[in-house]
């Protein structure tokens, strides 16, 4: 290894291990505010200690409690997650290339972008009665529009060069699809995909609270019939600690993955 080399890898060590330096202390020093406003407290029940909430964490987690409902959560989040995104990412791509269909359902996507959530829910649950596939439904409902509103305007953006020439050399539209039109929508895919899974997994909490007999968003309720502000963060930690997981192993090599083109 000549010496630019072994520079450019030293340079990028340091960088690596600077980072993960810096977000340990934004942890601690978190950690150390958080003690410091429960400490303030007069009613340590009313804002439980880091140690607090670890222990009613660790205590559910002995139990079983704490698997079992962050697991049918996660599991809700993910079949809404992935429903939305096909439908969703199906019909920007239709409304970005289709400038009639566009101007046709762009106002319904407008009308679904500004339909509130709870408004969705609280129907679903009248009309197919409180069962998982209307708890579901409710969720993809409300996922849909957000992400064909981002994957309309990456669709507009593509390339008209490229897709001039496929149809010059008449290239199948599968192939089209997969080496041309999906490369070029992978930040819009991407974008989408971060925005849609924070927004999933809050909406399926509100859907467990309102009408579900277990996961995350139910025992928040329960939780907070008895004011157990320490089992509500801990559950809520948890389950963030989940997503932030998710986005660390599944999001951020497949937005490498999708990006290697342009790296190219």
């Amino acid at each position: 290894m000549n010496q630019p080399e072994t520079k450019r890898l030293a340079e990028a060590l340091t960088f690596r291990l600077g980072a993960r330096w810096n977000r340990l202390l934004s942890l601690v020093v978190l950690l150390v505010l958080w003690q410091a406003a429960a400490s303030a407290v007069s009613d340590p029940a009313m804002l439980p200690s880091p140690a607090a909430t670890f222990q009613a964490g660790y205590a559910a987690l002995l139990g079983g409690e704490l698997l079992f409902h962050v697991g049918i959560t996660l599991a809700r989040v993910a079949i809404a997650f992935a429903l939305a995104m096909l439908i969703g990412t199906a019909i920007g791509i239709a409304l970005g290339r289709s400038p009639v269909l566009d101007q046709i359902f762009g106002g319904w996507l407008v009308l679904g972008l500004n339909l509130p959530a709870l408004v969705t829910i609280v129907l679903c649950y009248i009309w197919f009665g409180l069962t998982e596939a209307a708890a579901i439904l409710a969720v993809t409902i409300n996922k849909v529009p957000t992400v064909a509103a981002i994957l309309r305007e990456g669709a507009k953006a593509l390339d008209a060069a490229l897709l001039e020439m496929t149809r010059v050399f008449a290239v199948k539209p599968t192939r089209v699809l997969a080496r041309v039109i999906l490369p070029q929508l992978g930040p819009s895919l991407m974008a989408a995909a971060r925005a849609g899974l924070a927004l999933t997994w809050k909406i399926v909490l509100v859907v467990e609270l309102l009408g579900r007999p277990n996961g995350v968003g139910f025992q928040i309720r329960s939780f907070f019939n008895f004011f157990d502000i320490a089992s509500i963060l801990a559950y809520s930690l948890t389950f963030i600690g989940a997503v932030i997981a998710i986005e660390i192993l599944l999001l951020q090599p497949l937005d490498l993955r999708l990006g290697k083109w342009r790296r190219a």
